[in-house]
């Protein structure tokens, strides 16, 4: 999976932010997690926490195209999902999971 992981990039999701980000302007979702304020700016680590996901196979299907639909990377004690929301560019958001959301073995 890392020639996989080098195609894919987090792009993030205006629902999950209360601030400004690379992700553009707040749209906060009513039932979803809001992001951690200091990470709003780290484009570029989330990709790599994501690209760490891939390259330790810690994926979740269905498979759409070349990329699976959820990615777990585990920073600490918090687990992070990665999304797929443009399966043509292999373009994910993440959210930080709850215990009982995490998937066994993460």
């Amino acid at each position: 999976m890392c020639g996989l992981a080098k195609r894919v990039k987090y792009i993030g999701s205006p629902e999950h932010k209360e601030s400004r980000s690379f992700a553009g302007w707040p749209r906060p979702r009513a039932d979803a997690t809001i992001c951690d304020p200091a990470l709003a700016g780290n484009q570029d680590e989330l990709t790599e926490w994501l690209r760490a996901g891939l390259r330790q196979g810690t994926v979740g299907a269905p498979w759409e195209g070349d990329f699976p639909r959820y990615v777990w990377h585990r920073v600490g004690d918090a687990v992070y999902e990665g999304r797929l929301v443009n399966s043509g560019k292999g373009e994910y958001k993440g959210y930080e999971l709850t215990e009982e959301e995490t998937p066994r073995g993460i």
